[in-house]
């Protein structure tokens, strides 16, 4: 058993070899707290909460980080717009993050530490740099001296010459425009603390290189975040930490985005879409099983039509579950192992695409069972089914979604069928121009508790208020 990843640094997928034998330390960049979450920032939370729950099955011992950043240019700036407190902002943010992961079933990291806990690390890990000859302070910022580190660039591949890197504002006093700041002098209005080199707040890549040496030591065995990160930010951490004196990360695994209509999804493009809004229309894991089953490495392009699709087949394993559970008349446990061919899947990269190819396989396989009425082997086939969707955090009987079956959730995927055979009448009727008759159907359709809301992409309904 050789579990395999992608490493971005190596460009190929590696055999994974822990520092420690049986132990496994990861460090994620985790959310940078200006803003509620969309369903693009948790997408890297819940595909490294897949990697940690198979490591997990693995029998390694996971040490899991996941970092706050909750001072930030952004967070800054929306604070002197908002006329509120800087760590207001960050911390009601935070709380919305947390929310997002738990709703959606991540487990909850070994360590969540805060930037702003982390100031005299960040001032070590900078005297440390100076000593050495990396990096130097010009009117009360402190730069990373990116000529001083000759792997700069080997992460992302790019060359130094060609390297054309923007100075924020007050980031005087540079030798090199292509440098970074590491620690920002002090504006007026803006949040600071003490430093041999003045007052000021650190930079965003300074953060993370100082909370991972302080929780995983000097080197640890995988870093992760999305694929935006790479450059500058990881490029950045690896060059303030080797450059002090540490080995680093092992392995670096990279999630890709979410995108509409091709863009990444991103706020300041206007195409996000907010997790605390999706839950409403979506059943929380529905929305996992949509964000977590496609490969970590593949782009998946939103669309309500996608999340219908994964709304449906989640819908064929949920069916399957239940059907097993009143056969067998009670709670069936998980297997001990999943099957082999899931395990290989799962070894290759976290191919979860063909780990739940499996799954449905025997789901199949489970049905026919039921339809020959064989108890016996329906049971065994759940048994397994319940020890993969464990892994990816999809069980439905798992108490984590014992709460989703309130409001006769368990029978969404046929609700969703009816309703739309009846919604398809009604867009017959409008195309008809028969607004009466459509009128009508939307009218008894509300009548039921549903709401009817007409969309760019078509009629959708949602449950409506209790």
């Amino acid at each position: 058993m050789t579990i395999r990843l992608y490493d971005t640094g190596a460009r190929q997928i590696r055999d994974f070899t822990p520092l420690t034998p049986g132990c496994v330390s990861i460090y994620l960049c985790g959310a940078t707290v200006q803003a509620a979450p969309h369903i693009g920032h948790i997408r890297s939370g819940l595909n490294f909460d897949i990697m940690r729950r198979w490591f997990d099955y693995r029998g390694y011992d996971v040490t899991f980080i996941r970092n706050v950043t909750d001072i930030d240019d952004k967070i800054i700036t929306k604070s002197a717009a908002q006329g509120r407190p800087w760590w207001a902002i960050g911390y009601e943010n935070e709380r919305a993050f947390n929310a997002g992961y738990d709703i959606l079933g991540c487990l909850p990291p070994t360590y969540e530490p805060r930037a702003t806990g982390h100031i005299t690390e960040m001032i070590e890990m900078m005297r440390g740099l100076i000593e050495r000859g990396h990096a130097y302070e010009a009117d009360g910022n402190v730069y990373f001296d990116v000529r001083s580190f000759p792997g700069y660039l080997e992460l992302s591949n790019q060359d130094l010459d060609d390297l054309r890197q923007p100075s924020g504002e007050g980031e005087t006093g540079k030798r090199d425009q292509r440098d970074f700041a590491m620690w920002k002098a002090t504006k007026p209005g803006e949040p600071s603390w003490e430093t041999p080199w003045g007052r000021g707040r650190p930079g965003w890549h300074l953060e993370c290189s100082a909370m991972a040496h302080k929780y995983l030591g000097s080197v640890f065995d995988i870093h992760g975040g999305g694929i935006d990160l790479i450059f500058p930010h990881h490029e950045n951490e690896i060059a303030q930490a080797k450059g002090y004196g540490d080995e680093f990360a092992k392995y670096w695994v990279h999630n890709a985005w979410v995108t509409m209509s091709g863009e990444k999804m991103s706020k300041s493009l206007g195409n996000s879409v907010l997790v605390s809004e999706m839950v409403k229309h979506w059943r929380p894991i529905v929305l996992r099983y949509y964000l977590g089953t496609p490969h970590y490495r593949s782009m998946i392009e939103y669309s309500e039509e996608a999340l219908r699709e994964a709304e449906s087949a989640f819908a064929r394993i949920e069916g399957f579950v239940q059907r097993v559970v009143e056969k067998a008349g009670g709670i069936v446990d998980a297997a001990d192992e999943v099957p082999p061919a899931f395990a290989e899947a799962m070894d290759d990269d976290l191919g979860v695409p063909q780990a739940l190819a499996v799954v449905h396989t025997t789901v199949r396989q489970g049905n026919s069972a039921l339809a020959a009425d064989d108890k016996e082997a329906a049971v065994a086939r759940l048994a397994e089914v319940r020890a993969m969707l464990g892994v990816l955090g999809l069980d439905p009987l798992d108490p984590h979604w014992a709460g989703e079956t309130d409001r006769g959730d368990d029978l969404h995927g046929v609700v969703d069928t009816l309703v739309r055979l009846v919604l398809e009448q009604r867009e017959a009727a409008r195309g008809r121009k028969d607004w009466a008759s459509a009128d009508a159907i939307r009218d008894q359709l509300q009548q039921t508790g549903l709401v009817i809301e007409d969309g760019p992409s078509g009629p959708r309904w949602t449950l409506g208020p209790r």
